[in-house]
């Protein structure tokens, strides 16, 4: 109704100048156009839900851009899509953001539900923490992913189309729809945030710090870290190099070296030699399923067989009953599961 009355109000001054009445109708239909748009624009309110998920977790994603050099803006809008703001099932049940399903590497926890088929599965986590960390392995450790990489990181939109391209999400309009998102809730604004991110507590961070002179490209592949970030059993490890010692893996991953103590079961005094898996994290109570035990070889200890397994030295006792002189001999096999 206000467009009708704004049409045969602006009729009689149209009618003055000498014209056909298709351009007549023409300039009406025009200005009517330019009125709604111009009326939708101011109109147009933003989803308090929305805007209450971005305040939690803009953080979260600027700090994941530090790391990883993924755009804080596209893993807002990522988080917001696959979630609905936080209030889908995988979000609130299995603290999964970003819809990552289990693939065949996946040991953590997992839940299904219908998707692209029935019964799918995807990963959970203990925290949404632990979500936008493994999202930003999943796009960084993929082949699939290289090409994002090589764009500009203020580059939203090459971005948003480049993960619908490499096949992130089978909605032919996902590229759409994140561009949408970053541009309503201005969230590029946080891909050039000056402001300092608070750190969180430094015995809970455990990604590798990237700076220019830690990280190398080659062509063909993958991103490549100098201190690459690996995983057996779920558990996250790098491997030592040359004259590394356990203080230097505590600098470079911003972990209390007491903890890497803890976690690879060593004391003060061991020494790390090139190669050696060193956890950033507590290795599991027991291996995977399908791995159920460990045939010795030459040289091995029981202390390096937990490590390369990813399960605590007490398990291998304990699921063989060992006794505290045991020394493991070439051949000898050893459950690793119960």
């Amino acid at each position: 109704m206000y467009y009708s009355q704004l049409a045969l109000s602006l009729y009689p001054f149209l009618k003055i100048i000498r014209m056909n009445r298709n351009i007549r109708l023409l300039i009406i239909a025009t200005l009517m156009t330019a009125f709604f748009a111009c009326f939708q624009g101011h109109s147009q309110t933003k989803n308090p839900t929305f805007e209450a998920y971005i305040n939690k977790y803009k953080d979260l994603a600027i700090q994941q851009q530090k790391l990883y050099r993924i755009p804080a803006s596209i893993t807002l809008a990522q988080g917001l899509l696959e979630t609905g703001a936080g209030a889908s099932r995988l979000a609130r049940i299995g603290n999964n953001h970003f819809g990552i399903k289990c693939k065949d590497e996946w040991t953590g926890g997992r839940m299904y539900q219908d998707d692209d088929t029935k019964n799918e599965c995807f990963r959970t986590y203990k925290s949404a923490e632990d979500s936008y960390l493994d999202h930003s392995l999943f796009l960084s450790k993929r082949v699939y992913y290289v090409s994002l990489f090589d764009l500009d990181i203020y580059d939203y939109k090459g971005w948003a189309n480049g993960l619908q391209k490499c096949g992130y999400a089978t909605d032919p309009s996902y590229g759409k729809k994140l561009i949408n998102l970053i541009e309503t809730y201005d969230l590029t604004k946080f891909d050039r945030t000056q402001s300092i991110v608070k750190k969180p507590p430094y015995d809970d961070i455990y990604e590798i710090k990237i700076s220019s002179s830690d990280f190398e490209i080659s062509r063909p592949g993958i991103v490549k870290y100098r201190r690459n970030l690996q995983e057996v059993n779920g558990v996250h490890y790098v491997t030592a190099q040359a004259n590394d010692t356990y203080d230097s893996v505590s600098k470079s991953s911003r972990l209390r070296v007491k903890k890497l103590y803890r976690y690879n079961e060593v004391t003060p005094a061991h020494k790390l030699s090139k190669g050696d898996i060193v956890f950033l994290q507590p290795k599991k109570k027991q291996a995977g399923k399908g791995n159920d035990v460990h045939v010795v070889k030459k040289g091995e200890s029981l202390h390096g067989i937990s490590q390369i397994n990813g399960i605590k030295l007490k398990s291998l006792y304990k699921f063989n009953k060992l006794s505290e002189n045991y020394t493991p001999t070439q051949g000898d096999v050893l459950k690793i599961r119960k």
